[in-house]
């Protein structure tokens, strides 16, 4: 297996645009990477689409080549990846797979999602399908309420309270702000947090992430041929990609995330490092509880502490460990087939020192940890500032 860089990235804003369609978004995305990383369309040599539910979302099927076509990838393989909100995650690491074994020497990974086509209520129907529809579904369970039964567990079993569940929320509210590409930039405060309106039990809707439209893509190449492109690329020490049952009642533990824990000391492994080497993080806050269990399965918290880590202080930028600089889902966005390529582009701006306002002093290594469903798809990745 061969090392591979990513060369370039490119992000469109998170929002809510209603005069953008799921194709132009896709399109500057990936011509943003393109330009960043110096390369050309004819260049590619394939292009790796993740997207959970644009037939659902916009009517559009066949996504991969109706997006590669638009972007100049003509007589390439182009291919869609579904894996919920983990859809980018996964299409980065087949797309990571084929530069390391020796396929190809220049790819294209990209996301995308146009979700505010539809009203809140339907986004919450597509969503669901990620889940279980022969149980959960059924019984009309949506993500909120999946998440609201995990949060209630881990208060139940760990002592973890709302408060902390609501110092997720300020702190990546606080680095959304200074995010140019965010979809919320609002600075908000515990009282407020809290005071918020209430979606399941414990979860306000400030635990929960945003309806976003957006997209996001990434360059990358054999480690060696790096340099004759930029001079600042990451090096991807890692990626890995685990499942588990879809169902929350089919787990031993829904204080856990086994796919989680897998890809981490997987990754770790594969890296050679472990959680005290990571400078920075950007988990998978679809809620807020996410992201505190995220961190206990990652190993930045022991068990049942990511709760009194976030509210420690030492998850903000200039903390021990900075988590979701970028504002996370919770303020940055979460188109979900964006957000895993979102996430590597955000960690390979932190590692350029390219991040402004929201730069960490030390940023050697940093993971991006990428979840679909309630846990049913994880993909994590280790990269390096070259």
């Amino acid at each position: 297996m061969r090392s591979v860089a990513v060369i370039g990235i490119g992000k469109t804003a998170f929002g809510a645009f209603a005069d953008r369609d799921l194709r132009s978004l896709a399109v500057e995305a990936v011509e943003n990477a393109l330009r960043d990383a110096n390369v050309e369309p004819k260049q590619v040599e394939a292009f790796y689409l993740g997207n959970f539910a644009g037939p659902s979302f916009v009517g559009q099927n066949h996504l991969a080549p109706y997006v590669g076509m638009a972007a100049g990838f003509e007589g390439i393989p182009c291919t869609r990846f579904e894996d919920a909100c983990a859809s980018s995650g996964s299409a980065f690491f087949h797309a990571w797979q084929s530069v390391a074994a020796g396929i190809y020497d220049l790819v294209v990974a990209a996301g995308v999602e146009k979700m505010t086509s539809q009203s809140t209520p339907r986004v919450a129907e597509i969503l669901a399908g990620a889940g279980d529809m022969a149980g959960e579904g059924r019984a009309g369970a949506t993500f909120p309420a999946l998440f609201a039964m995990i949060a209630r567990r881990h208060m139940h079993q760990f002592g973890t309270t709302r408060a902390q569940l609501a110092a997720v929320a300020v702190k990546n509210h606080a680095n959304g702000a200074k995010n140019p590409l965010a979809h919320m930039r609002k600075v908000i405060t515990i009282e407020q947090a809290l005071a918020g309106k209430p979606i399941a039990e414990p979860l306000t809707v400030y635990d929960c992430s945003l309806i976003s439209d957006g997209a996001a893509a990434v360059v990358i190449v054999p480690l060696e041929q790096a340099a004759r492109y930029h001079a600042r690329f990451a090096k991807v020490l890692a990626v890995t990609q685990t499942s588990d049952h879809v169902a929350l009642d089919h787990k031993a533990d829904i204080t856990c995330f086994p796919a989680v824990k897998a890809a981490g000391e997987k990754a770790y492994k594969l890296a050679g490092v472990g959680p005290k080497e990571i400078d920075l993080a950007e988990l998978h806050d679809c809620f807020t509880i996410a992201e505190i269990i995220a961190s206990e399965d990652l190993g930045f918290a022991a068990k049942g502490q990511g709760g009194p880590l976030a509210a420690s202080g030492a998850t903000a930028i200039g903390g021990e460990i900075p988590i979701n600089t970028s504002g996370g889902l919770k303020a940055k966005g979460h188109p979900v087939g964006a957000t895993g390529v979102g996430q590597i582009c955000d960690i390979v701006m932190q590692l350029r020192g390219d991040a402004g306002e929201r730069q960490v002093a030390k940023h050697k290594i940093g993971l991006a940890q990428n979840l679909g469903g309630s846990g049913a798809t994880c993909v994590v990745t280790i990269l390096e500032a070259a």
